[in-house]
């Protein structure tokens, strides 16, 4: 269904090949839930873009840019994996390390707060 809208769309606006219609609504909506997620624990810092959300339902991403003072970009990523054994991280794609329990349950309110503000104001016709 929301593909025929999709390619219904995007022939109205010339485009003749889309790559992938699912793929693309799929990234949008990401890029749409970092955004929100970036702002949960308020506003970031004027310069600074943050990210939060979650890849799938394994995967949370923590991530932040901002330029310092001789204007070179600096990156920060956070990459959480949820396994049956535990959690790990990952920062700028490095060795993988066990989150401890407190930071498990900082987490884990975290992502209850991103869920509801989720179902809120992006999904609020979603049924869970």
């Amino acid at each position: 269904m929301i593909t025929r809208a999709l390619k219904g769309l995007l022939r109205s606006t010339g485009i003749q090949s889309p790559i992938d219609p699912k793929a693309e609504l799929y990234r949008n909506m990401i890029r749409r839930e970092a955004r929100m997620g970036g702002d949960l624990f308020g506003p970031p810092p004027a310069g600074v873009r943050r990210e939060f959300f979650c890849l799938d339902e394994h995967t949370i991403v923590w991530h932040e840019e901002w330029h310092d003072t001789a204007g070179r970009l600096q990156v920060k990523s956070v990459r959480y994996d949820v396994r049956p054994s535990g959690v790990l991280k990952t920062n700028n794609n490095g060795q993988y390390l066990a989150v401890s329990r407190d930071e498990v349950r900082r987490l884990a309110k975290a992502m209850q707060i991103y869920s509801k503000n989720l179902r809120i104001e992006l999904y609020p016709f979603a049924t869970v």
